[in-house]
């Protein structure tokens, strides 16, 4: 090897070196960091009647859900949720599509709703054949509880149970010996009328039965007939607390005085009482769920709702409930390593909360356990309960 190639490999060998020196005197390169993870994200959808005759109720039911999801948020450490707002007004026909562009998208874990027991009639199997769990807020068919679906559930109680308490605080209480009953040719209005015709009967009152479509803006004719019969009670089993309120109205007019006592579609404060002016003072409605203005377990709840939707009765508040028990469903599925579908649909079949201090579980059929209606009566521009 020559001189000169001894010199260059020294020369590259003093480079290296001085390198190295270099580079341990530069500070430490900072470790990787992990990047941050966020919270879980859980996607549920709203049905509920947002526009149409009924829109006063499903904005309530609407307004009440929101504060749960805002609730859960607020409260649920790593997981955040979000709504999809849907409008099925009380048509199935509205409701179906609705239905199946939200089985459609697999994003949605769980639905509150159907509201109306026709849209979950109309919905079921679509809902079934998805495996979306939907737990109805309002929907007291008894039917939809029998038909074997898995994944039907609901927080209030059925018709039967309904018809049964409107029937007989009539009879006993009232003490009413002949009713108008008239129904809405739905499928709620249709099976709560029968419920209570037939209980009616059965204790010795005279009844008298009609139909009206949802969209007769005037009775009047029909009150005609009530008139002529001589009704001490018209019960009046519709989902448009405006028509009930059309009701006393016109039958004030013909100088007839007597209540109208509606199911739970009239219980409506906005609807029913504000929309009559006075006519209905003195009339009833059940509901499925019981006032919770005075339940101190639900004081922060109320006091936002005041806010956000100050006319708030028992559809908002059965709303806030189902909205709960959906969000805590899949908030388990998530901890148990399955926030999808199916493991929403089992941690909902297992719901073993309280809500408001109220206990909520469910039998194999969806129905909730231990529920009951409450009666309450018009009195000034409130419903005051009555019963039990």
């Amino acid at each position: 090897m020559s001189k000169r190639s001894n010199k260059l490999m020294a020369l590259i060998g003093l480079l290296a070196a001085a390198a190295m020196m270099l580079a341990a005197c530069q500070p430490a390169a900072p470790a990787a960091t992990a990047t941050p993870v966020g919270p879980v994200e859980i996607k549920i959808a709203f049905f509920g009647p947002l526009t149409g005759p009924a829109a006063t109720l499903g904005q309530e039911q609407l307004a009440l859900g929101r504060l749960a999801v805002a609730d859960f948020n607020a409260g649920m450490a790593g997981f955040h949720a979000t709504m999809v707002e849907e409008d099925t007004d009380i048509t199935p026909d509205k409701a179906v599509p609705v239905c199946q562009k939200d089985a459609d998208d697999k994003s949605i874990v769980g639905v509150v709703g159907p509201s109306g027991s026709g849209q979950v009639e109309a919905c079921a199997q679509i809902l079934e054949d998805a495996g979306l769990a939907h737990v109805s807020p309002s929907a007291t068919r008894p039917s939809l509880a029998q038909g074997g679906f898995k994944t039907f559930f609901r927080v209030v109680p059925n018709d039967d149970a309904q018809g049964r308490d409107d029937a007989n605080y009539i009879a006993k209480t009232i003490g009413a010996k002949k009713v108008y009953v008239v129904d809405d040719q739905e499928s709620y209005g249709t099976n709560l009328s029968d419920t209570v015709e037939k209980i009616l009967k059965d204790a010795g009152v005279q009844t008298e039965r009609a139909s009206v479509a949802q969209t007769d803006n005037d009775l009047s004719a029909l009150v005609t007939k009530i008139k002529a019969f001589e009704a001490e009670v018209v019960f009046f089993a519709g989902q448009v607390p405006e028509q009930g309120a059309l009701m006393a109205k016109q039958l004030k007019e013909q100088g007839v005085n007597i209540p109208v006592f509606g199911g739970d579609g009239f219980y409506s404060q906005n609807g029913f009482i504000g929309s009559a002016g006075g006519a209905n003072e003195g009339s009833y409605a059940s509901v499925f769920f019981p006032d919770i203005r005075a339940n101190s377990e639900a004081a922060s709840v109320v006091a936002a709702a005041d806010k956000a939707f100050p006319t708030w009765g028992n559809f908002g508040a059965a709303t806030y409930v189902a909205v709960t028990v959906m969000l805590d469903a899949a908030a388990n599925a998530s901890k148990a390593g399955h926030l999808d579908r199916a493991g929403v649909l089992d941690a909902v079949s297992k719901t073993d909360i309280k809500v408001f201090g109220l206990p909520i579980k469910f039998e194999s059929t969806g129905e909730v356990v231990g529920a009951s209606f409450v009666i309450s009566q018009v009195k000034g521009d409130k419903f005051v309960q009555v019963f039990p």
